[in-house]
């Protein structure tokens, strides 16, 4: 508990970032490594009668799809075949990012690692952490789905945006981790308005 409280009391990015990255990777791996044995990649067809819909049009099928989901308590999109791919084709270039969660005071951080098509979220202060006192995925503490969906907007915020300057962010942290600012996730969270979306009285302090 005592180097728990030592290193929420440092900056972000206060860590040497060889060793940001170190233990990034052995997070990544780890929570690839517990996953694997009970997770497993849904089809399209266990989800959807694709016999059914072979001859709707594109609306229509968009339409059923948000119509299942509106009813469940989870996270779902009808996201366009041509931002998927943009998205896939960075995952792959750029596979870890940093996301951030709107807390009663400032913001959490969150480290994203793509595995295939899945993203897994870690709490950054777990990445910083000795790993014998590392937290279990912060993804399963969530408790409300707005913490996800701001999660999940923030992926189509830097992975399927046609800015370059915002998907530089990404393609920085990934390979030039030296000239990351933290404070420049933040500054374009503010400005697409998603910094606004979990604000106090809408999500539960998990600190």
């Amino acid at each position: 508990m005592e180097k728990r409280n030592e290193v929420k009391k440092q900056p972000v990015g206060c860590s040497k970032q060889s060793e940001f990255v170190r233990r990034m990777e052995e997070k990544a791996e780890d929570l690839s490594t517990r996953t694997s044995g009970f997770t497993r990649y849904k089809t399209l067809d266990s989800i959807l009668n694709v016999e059914m819909v072979k001859e709707k049009s594109a609306e229509e099928i968009k339409q059923i799809w948000n119509q299942y989901f509106s009813a469940k308590d989870t996270v779902y999109a009808v996201i366009p075949a041509e931002k998927f791919d943009l998205i896939w084709k960075r995952a792959q270039k750029c596979p870890s990012f940093l996301y951030a969660l709107p807390r009663k005071e400032g913001y959490e951080f969150f480290v994203g690692q793509w595995s295939g098509t899945e993203l897994h979220f870690t709490s950054l202060i777990n990445i910083q952490l000795p790993r014998d006192v590392m937290d279990t995925p912060s993804l399963a503490t969530f408790k409300v789905v707005p913490e996800a969906q701001c999660l999940a907007n923030q992926v189509q915020l830097f992975y399927a945006t046609d800015c370059s300057e915002t998907y530089e962010l990404v393609e920085t942290f990934n390979h030039r981790s030296s000239e990351f600012k933290y404070m420049s996730v933040i500054a374009k969270l503010e400005h697409s308005g998603l910094g606004k979306a979990l604000r106090p009285n809408q999500v539960s302090d998990t600190s």
